[in-house]
């Protein structure tokens, strides 16, 4: 097998006539710096000698080799030049084991084969572009899945690494390209091996190389390099590098590469060879220069992205790590087609991808090296568009810099302000774009100094038809009710956050500084879909903070209140108190959580800046009462939010409950699973509909209920299948009778009833009704009323719905409500699709006075005091005087 080791420096061995003094043997000793050990290429084999004593490695230009049990036969296992640049290599990078492929990709793709199917990948979300195209291929064809995650936090790996997910590897870039991130790999291979001691932790080490960094000296298993760059130098060959040091991992990479035999040929291994003694000699002007371009910008007043300035974030574990800062850097112009016109305008700078070569290039990645990735996929990991990447090759520096302040002038990026000295004194334009950005950091930095109270709202939801069904991808027809949760939160001075549920008679209060801090990755990007929720973070949480807490129900309150707050306090962690009250019932299939969830995201993402207040315009005001004043893009952040806070709450929501609290209104929702597309759709044009809720009063498990219908489709799917498929038949159904504008009011009524039936019927039939639940519906249907009722939410006790005739009798109403109480159950009445979450701009109300202790003046209630002691069924009427921005 063709592998290089490192070998020691050769001492020379003194002739007896002239002994070595000690100072001269230590000298000796001394191991050769990497510049000289870069520069002289040693024998791998003694016993392989040229004849002809050539100072170069000659070219083995053969396919074939003669004789039987010799060390090389065909060129595809071994030869003897590529045998020597990989003992080179293996030398240079603190290596047992080297091998040279023909591409950096096809060494990453020689990586990859060491899994199976089944296993897992964590990996950063600032990758190569090629990279992310490999990995996203593996997953549809080799079902190898990759978790992208921030790497510049070592923590965010830690969800990934438990006994639910099958992490065979982790996939690093530092710096990564082109954003110019940093991961701790130290940090991040011990956290790996501590929790899968199996896994391999592998460094694409491209942007630096070995005379920088040198990954397995840090506890990185494997490391490969695009030696197409620096290595090379010259982009006149095509070349990978892989190193290790565990046997086993050398043998199974070695394996790949004499089966597909994408080894390096005889001509391009001496190419390499001959390019990579000059590596440090290149590097050494190459990253000169960059610090000197990095500067220049910097001034300039441009975003740059370079770990060598000092207000890098990722500066100090760089300098840990690395002993340079490599020659590539990116900058931001503010603008896509800015920056297009700098590039076009660079005559020194060369146009191309890559980097690493003797010439300067530079380029836009988003329209060159990772244009491959989505345009989404660049947007969600904060990958620019008018990003710009410049490579800095051995050119005179102030060549380098003339020519690029040339292409800025140009292009209309920056402008002269004084000519006088040697050279001119430029300024930055500023674009609309900058402008809006400042104001919008302005706004924040005010929000955060008032750091004003704030009180925010969310209705609860009924789902009409699809409950448990939704879990498995069958849709839910669902509609906000006008019962709501409401959320007040008001700033402290102690250093201290708190939650109070006076609902659940509870509060309890934290000190900020002692919340679990450094297990939260920095940035607050909206979760997607299918993501998890940490939870080291929880377990923590659960064991220190919320140690001793007893109720279900609070337990999971305050644990997604935490985890939100964690995640979206952001640099100023204010100390408030958040107070939650509902009018809705707690714990009754009316979406009290959700609506709970979206009151705590929308609080803590608008009164911390994360999304900008909503005014509302006098005409809006006056002819939709506020509604739509909210825009859509931010409701989805919310309920992004939102749903995260249900998934610590519920473990696998279906994500309806909190869209229908963050949007309002009615809806089709279907979850994505396996082989089929969720969506949600708005169901509009259908008149309001009356509704009796009950509520049996009866504690159910929801977590328990949706896993023990989920177990019962995998013991019994011959049965539970058709009741999915015929629920999703009444689902389809109830759609076209809601949104059927010309259906006659009296049929669609009357058809909806029919569906209520059906649907409870098949409920009943999964397993989830509950005695109560039958007595409702047999109270509401027998005479002499004779209503439609179903169960709602996830059953086994919880709430019923009945559906009202428009021409039904009040005064029935009132009895029917009245039997109901009198055998112990709540009734409410509401209709469907009403507005989805509402911030309180101003209360109308006047606060009421009352007299001062000993009767010397008048004092009045806060509007805060009203909230918190107001009764739950007048927390309605108590918000309906003041001005509300809806979704």
């Amino acid at each position: 097998m063709e592998s290089g080791t490192s070998t020691p420096a050769s001492v020379s061995t003194p002739s007896s006539a002239y002994p070595a003094s000690l100072t001269a043997s230590l000298l000796r000793a001394r191991p050769y710096r990497f510049a000289t050990q870069v520069a002289t290429v040693d024998n791998p084999d003694p016993s392989h000698k040229d004849q002809h004593g050539s100072s170069s490695v000659p070219i083995y230009q053969s396919a074939t080799f003669k004789g039987m049990g010799n060390q090389y036969d065909y060129t595809r296992s071994g030869n003897p030049t590529r045998t020597h640049i990989q003992h080179h290599i293996a030398k240079i990078s603190s290596a047992r084991h080297a091998f040279c492929v023909t591409s950096g990709m096809g060494a990453l793709d020689v990586i990859l084969r060491l899994l199976k199917p089944g296993d897992e990948i964590i990996a950063g979300n600032d990758l190569y572009g090629g990279s992310n195209r490999l990995l996203t291929y593996i997953k549809s064809h080799n079902g190898i899945t990759t978790h992208h995650v921030d790497t510049t936090e070592p923590s965010s790996v830690l969800p990934y690494l438990t006994e639910n997910h099958n992490v065979a590897m982790v996939l690093l870039e530092t710096p990564t390209n082109p954003l110019l991130q940093i991961a701790d790999i130290e940090a991040i291979a011990k956290l790996v091996h501590a929790a899968k001691p199996n896994a391999l932790v592998v460094v694409d080490n491209t942007m630096l190389s070995p005379y920088l960094q040198r990954p397995l000296e840090h506890g990185a298993d494997i490391v490969y390099d695009s030696a197409t760059k620096y290595l090379s130098g010259h982009h006149d060959l095509m070349a990978g590098v892989i190193c290790c040091n565990k046997d086993e991992v050398a043998d199974g990479i070695y394996f790949t590469i004499n089966s597909i035999g994408n080894g390096l040929s005889p001509f391009d291994s001496f190419l390499l060879l001959r390019g990579i003694k000059t590596l440090a000699l290149r590097m050494d002007r190459q990253q000169e220069t960059a610090m000197k371009v990095a500067t220049y910008l910097d001034n300039l007043g441009f975003k740059v992205n370079y770990p060598g300035l000092a207000h890098h974030p990722g500066k100090a574990v760089h300098d840990r790590l690395a002993s340079g800062y490599g020659g590539v850097l990116s900058f931001e112009t503010g603008d896509k087609e800015l920056s297009e016109k700098v590039v076009g305008a660079a005559r020194l700078w060369g146009i191309s991808v890559s980097f690493g070569c003797i010439n300067s290039l530079i380029s836009m990645p988003c329209l060159m090296s990772h244009a491959s990735i989505d345009p989404a996929v660049r947007a969600a990991r904060n990958l620019p568009e008018n990003l710009i990447r410049l490579c800095v090759g051995i050119e005179d520096s102030d060549d380098l810099i003339d020519d690029l302040e040339a292409a800025l002038l140009e292009a209309g990026a920056v402008r002269v302000v004084d000519e006088a000295g040697s050279r001119a004194l430029l300024e930055r334009v500023r674009l609309e774009s900058d402008r809006a950005e400042l104001v919008k950091e302005l706004e924040k930095v005010q929000l955060e100094e008032k750091n004003e109270t704030l009180i925010v709202s969310a209705p609860g939801k009924v789902i009409l038809f699809g409950e448990h069904a939704v879990v498995h991808g069958i849709t839910a027809v669902a509609g906000s009710v006008d019962l709501r949760c409401y959320c007040l939160s008001e700033p402290r001075q102690d250093g201290r956050v708190a939650l109070s549920l006076p609902d659940l008679a509870f509060e309890g209060v934290w000190d900020v500084a002692s919340l679990p801090w450094e297990l939260v990755t920095a940035p607050a990007k909206a979760p997607t879909p299918d993501s998890v929720p940490n939870k080291l973070i929880v377990d923590t949480l659960t064991s220190k903070q919320l140690r001793g807490i007893t109720d279900a129900r609070t337990l999971q309150a305050a644990q997604a209140f935490l985890y939100l707050y964690l995640h979206l306090a952001g640099s100023n962690k204010p100390a408030k108190t958040f107070t939650v009250r509902s009018a809705l019932p707690i714990s009754a299939g009316l979406g009290s959580s959700a609506a709970l969830s979206v009151c705590l995201s929308t609080s803590l993402l608008y009164g911390n800046s994360h999304l900008a207040s909503p005014s509302l315009p006098p005409v809006a005001e006056t002819l939709h009462h506020g509604r739509k004043a909210i825009h859509v893009e931010q409701a989805d952040i919310v309920n992004a939010w939102a749903f995260t806070s249900e998934k610590i709450i519920h473990g696998t929501p279906s994500g309806v409950d909190n869209t229908v609290a963050c949007h309002g209104g009615a809806l089709a929702y279907t979850k994505a699973v396996k082989g089929k597309e969720g969506g949600t759709e708005g169901l509009h044009g259908f008149k309001s509909i009356r509704f009796l809720l009950t509520d049996t009063k009866v504690p159910r498990d929801t977590k328990t209920l949706v896993a023990g219908v989920a177990k019962r489709k995998l013991q019994e799917p011959d049965v539970v299948n058709p009741i999915l498929s015929q629920i999703q038949a009444i689902s389809d159904e109830a759609r076209r009778t809601l949104t059927d504008t010309e259906i006659d009011r009296s049929v669609q009524l009357s058809v909806l009833e029919k569906l209520i039936d059906e649907n409870h019927s098949h409920l009943v039939t999964l397993g989830v009704g509950h005695p109560a639940l039958e007595a409702i519906k047999a109270k509401a249907g027998g005479a002499p009323w004779n209503l439609h009722t179903k169960l709602t939410g996830s059953g086994g006790g919880g709430c019923a719905v009945t559906i009202i005739p428009d021409d039904f009798e009040e005064a029935q109403l009132v009895a029917l409500k009245q039997a109901l109480a009198d055998d112990g159950f709540n009734t409410y009445e509401t209709s469907v699709g009403g507005s989805g979450f509402g911030i309180l701009l101003a209360h109308g109300s006047p606060a009421p006075e009352v007299s001062a202790e000993g009767g010397a003046e008048k004092a009045t209630i806060p509007t805060e005091a009203l909230f918190r002691e107001a009764k739950a069924e007048d927390l309605a009427a108590w918000a309906e005087t003041g001005k509300w921005a809806f979704v």
